[in-house]
């Protein structure tokens, strides 16, 4: 069986994470990293990668290469995407692909021009718990759904610097909850209401964003899925999913850094959730990776597609127009020239 070559393009924090993953798994092997941060580069040579660059082009041209690992700044997405693509090189990439739907499209069209796999890093789909919940949900076993809800509350907020730069709330960090609404019960969007304010820091409203959302969205067949948002819970990472149907309920809780609980006198208390996503979902990306790579070996549709990147930023975009304007928006008014604007 052929050995795939695998370059990684960014060393931050998800970088590594893929990096650290991909090194012991079987049948493939990392030939080349890049990242202009010289600490960073100096990360993947520490772990053996022989051929470590400053920019992707260096990095493409050093050695032999079959797929391409996207963890770079979100702006450097969707030009990497379309030169490996072009390439002939298969690309996993951190989601967002882009923040303008016009640019993902183009850059959609390329890959499938090109017949490469891309594969876009929706990693709670591979989260053991959110998939059983889908197991169930897709077995029958609670009978026609009727009511998704799914929370996603951060520790803490992330830098002023990042928020700027990101999209905002909704294309940061909800647009995950968008993916798991549609993943969860295999059905698309009609309609987005939401609401949000500014209720953790006043600092983040200064630059166009908002902290703490709900979202309201119809599927097509007219059920309906709730989500909340907040920047910042005090007892650290909350994500709970549930789905309620016409013969009962499944749902998901947080996992937990022990399932101890103490019984007193004065009540009972238990353990924490974990703290943020690199321990929540640690076993996520592992699995995330696996089944890429059985996807390329295989042949096989890739388990989150461009298209599923393409559906959850047009769920975005919608959330922030039905903000904006205080109103439900269709998803059909959301166009492919739709240009992002923060709130502000």
């Amino acid at each position: 069986m052929k050995i795939l070559k695998f370059a990684l393009a960014g060393l931050g924090r998800i970088g590594k994470i893929h990096l650290d993953n991909l090194l012991q798994m079987n049948s493939i092997k990392v030939v080349a990293a890049m990242d202009p941060v010289e600490e960073s580069r100096k990360y993947a040579e520490e772990k053996g990668v022989l051929n470590v660059t400053s920019t992707y082009e260096e990095m493409l041209s050093s050695t032999d290469i079959d797929v391409v690992v996207v963890c770079s700044p979100t702006d450097t997405h969707a030009d990497y995407v379309e030169i490996a693509a072009k390439m002939g090189k298969h690309i996993f990439c951190e989601k967002p692909l882009d923040l303008s739907l016009q640019r993902i499209v183009e850059v959609l069209d390329v890959v499938e021009g090109s017949g490469v796999k891309l594969m876009i890093g929706f990693n709670r789909r591979f989260d053991k718990e959110f998939k059983k919940v889908k197991a169930l949900v897709t077995e029958g076993a609670i009978g026609d759904h009727h009511l998704v809800k799914i929370t996603s509350r951060d520790p803490g907020a992330p830098p002023l610097s990042y928020i700027e730069k990101s999209g905002g709330l909704f294309l940061d960090m909800t647009i995950h909850d968008f993916d798991i609404a549609r993943f969860i019960v295999s059905k698309e969007i009609d309609e987005v209401y939401a609401r949000g304010a500014v209720l953790v820091n006043p600092a983040i409203g200064d630059v166009g964003d908002i902290d703490t959302a709900v979202i309201t969205l119809t599927y097509t067949d007219g059920t309906m899925a709730i989500i909340d948002n907040s920047r910042e819970a005090a007892y650290g990472y909350d994500q709970r999913v549930e789905v309620f149907g016409s013969k009962g309920m499944v749902k998901a809780e947080n996992n937990l850094h022990d399932s101890h609980q103490l019984f007193t006198s004065q009540g009972s208390q238990g353990s924490l959730p974990l703290h943020f996503f690199l321990e929540r979902y640690a076993e996520a990306y592992k699995t995330e990776m696996s089944d890429y790579i059985k996807s390329l070996k295989n042949g096989t549709e890739v388990p989150a597609s461009g298209n599923d990147g393409l559906q959850s930023l047009k769920i975005g975009l919608a959330a922030i127009k039905s903000l904006k304007e205080n109103r439900p928006v269709k998803l059909s008014e959301i166009n492919q020239f739709q240009k992002i604007q923060m709130l502000k």
